[in-house]
């Protein structure tokens, strides 16, 4: 498309952002219009796209960063003929699929944007799938704001990509000059921000965002540079094109005042549909990847081994069973035990460094191009990336997290060390699957069925040797438990997973020479909880004490109180978890200190029974 079509069609983007805001009676119009002419470049001239197969493996992949500018996201599928122009003016209302920030909700948008800084970390993962995994010849393409490279984020993702030569992913910054509140950091200054990603080893290309024939050459030189990611940093004004809110401070995030005299103002309404380049052949990836039948491995009843290395061992039997898991890793491999992988599956392991919200991203991207990602890392070092967990759920995503070195348990390490919010960050995550095994064979198991489960699935393992409770080929599903002790005069329960099951089984014991009898159950599925082995429970022994390696807020406990909140009679409920602050010790030592060894569970349970005698 040449000149004088290119300026027509970034007005009809203007336009229908207008429209759509205006339809909606809110949005980010201004935040729209500073891009529309990159997009017009875009779409017409270097999109490679089929947008009536959005499974194609040889698509482009655009990714608007920015995702509060959707209403031009909208407007360019309302151009290519992927929506109509009634469906664009129900843009923010209930029940359509045109929400205020960009999600799956519709097949063209490979990941949920919205929360600033993510586009970028996420199309990196895309990339890195498409060029080291497919070797497919499209490109990822980000539209991302000024403001957003503000972000922590950005700079990860920008180190990543460099370091990884990713040639197929184009970064486009819309350097409009102002955020939400006034004007950014660096303004139009062009030459701090390429600086920045030159220092990245990113090729950079600065231009007039609104000269066409200048972004259209920025474009053609950005598919035509390798061995480098390229930033293409555009000189762009908000709101242009009405001049009542062009460049202007206090016109980001609401419709324009006149919209029926900004349409005037920008040439009025068109209708004009773009004919997008259709993508080159691409591989297919194959549903199952079939590597052959999973051989896990065994562990006999009793053998002292870590939770962590079982997940090693069982996450590298998986990826010789089926070719569609990759692994990545925050430079912890060596104690993850996902470096196992590494040996036997190099071609399908990532180091992502410290780099914890790249971890998450990159995740997120492979998982939007098919493959089944496990990512591993500390479960204390899994905070730093929560808002990407969260944004992942929003984006539908399919990926597994795994922490290790949780709780108090780890011993000396001290408390920077310890994951102990780990549970309750995961479980209140939408639609999440919360995971804690307390032996190998049950570890191996749980691994090997989180790679079927869908949504976010997070595994909790351990640092330090436990005995094998359970034989290698009992089945564990997701959402039961195990009843390791019960009989019919238990006087209370102990819900105990992980590290605390061994505890709770020695505190049984103790009690039972005493003549209390307990039961224990393995809750190891802490969300979804088996409701109904707890009230069964509940129902024979009038009493629950949960006991976990984690704080008392969010996790275990609070699983177990959720059980009973839909009605029925409610057990006495006693929670034991970490409530002070650690210190280094060792592991025995940092259990006792918390209150959570068998010494601990069995004078709570003491107290329990003399309190129900009493009653």
């Amino acid at each position: 498309m040449h000149h004088d079509h290119l300026v027509a069609l970034g007005q009809q983007l203007r336009v229908d952002s207008v429209r759509a805001a205006d339809a909606a009676g809110s949005g980010h119009p201004t935040s729209s219009m500073s891009a529309a002419d990159l997009m017009a470049v875009l779409l017409a001239n270097h999109l490679r796209c089929d947008f009536g197969d959005p499974e194609n493996p040889g698509n482009d992949h655009l990714i608007l960063s920015k995702g509060h500018a959707s209403p031009l996201l909208y407007a360019a599928y309302k151009a290519v003929g992927a929506i109509t122009d009634d469906e664009l003016l129900t843009f923010r209302k209930k029940d359509s699929r045109l929400e205020g920030h960009p999600t799956p909700e519709l097949p063209w948008v490979d990941t949920a944007t919205g929360s600033l800084g993510q586009g970028l970390p996420v199309g990196a993962g895309m990339a890195q799938a498409d060029l080291r995994l497919d070797r497919n010849p499209s490109r990822v393409w980000v539209i991302s704001g000024d403001s957003e490279l503000a972000e922590g984020s950005v700079w990860e993702a920008a180190e990543h990509a460099g370091h990884e030569k990713l040639e197929n992913l184009t970064l486009i910054v819309d350097v409009n000059r102002l955020g939400q509140r006034g004007p950014t950091r660096h303004g139009h200054d062009l030459d701090a921000y390429a600086r920045r990603f030159k220092a990245f080893d990113w090729h950079t290309i600065e231009v007039d965002g609104h000269d066409v024939e200048a972004v259209d050459r920025a474009f053609a030189e950005a598919r035509s540079t390798t061995g480098q990611p390229v930033a293409i940093l555009a000189r762009t004004l908000k709101g242009k094109g009405v001049k009542a809110v062009e460049d202007q401070e206090g016109a980001h995030g609401k419709p324009l005042p006149d919209a029926a005299e900004a349409i005037e103002e920008l040439g009025g309404r068109q209708d004009a549909r773009v004919d997008v380049h259709a993508p080159p052949p691409g591989k297919r990836i194959q549903s199952d990847h079939d590597g052959g039948r999973l051989d896990l491995p065994r562990w006999e009843l009793g053998e002292e081994v870590a939770t962590r290395n079982a997940f090693g061992e069982a996450l590298t039997a998986l990826g010789t069973a089926r070719g569609d898991v990759v692994v990545l890793d925050g430079e912890v491999g060596d104690s993850t035990r996902a470096e196992f992988f590494s040996k036997e599956h190099p071609d399908r392991y990532f180091e992502c460094y410290i780099a914890e919200q790249q971890l998450v991203a990159g995740a997120v991207g492979m998982a939007a191009r098919g493959w089944v990602p496990y990512a591993s890392t500390f479960a204390a070092f899994l905070t730093r990336a929560h808002d990407f967990v969260r944004m992942a759920a929003v984006s539908r995503a399919d990926i597994n997290l795994v922490g290790s070195h949780a709780g108090v348990s780890i011993g000396e390490d001290g408390p920077s060390q310890m994951g102990l919010e780990d549970l309750a960050m995961l479980r209140t995550v939408h639609d999440s699957i919360v995971l804690y095994p307390c032996d190998a064979n049950q570890t191996a198991r749980l691994t090997a069925a989180m790679a079927d489960a869908t949504g976010i699935r997070y595994l909790r393992t351990g640092r330090n040797a436990s005995p094998v409770l359970y034989g290698p080929d009992e089945e564990f599903a997701i959402g039961g438990s195990r009843t390791l002790r019960s009989g019919d005069d238990d006087r209370a329960t102990v819900v105990a997973a992980g590290v605390t099951v061994h505890e709770a089984l020695a505190a049984a014991d103790a009690l039972a020479e005493e003549g209390i009898a307990v039961r224990v159950i393995d809750l190891y599925s802490v969300k979804p909880v088996d409701r109904a082995a707890l009230r069964k429970a509940a129902e024979d022994t009038g009493c629950l004490l949960t006991v976990e390696d984690h704080r008392p807020e969010g996790g275990l406990g609070d699983a177990v109180a959720e059980a009973f909140a839909d009605g029925g009679p409610v057990p006495r409920l006693v929670r034991l978890g970490v409530r002070t602050m650690p210190g280094s010790a060792t592991p025995e030592e940092q259990l006792r200190a918390a209150g959570i060894d068998a010494d601990s569970i069995a004078a709570a349970v003491r107290l329990l029974v003399e309190q129900a005698v009493v009653s």
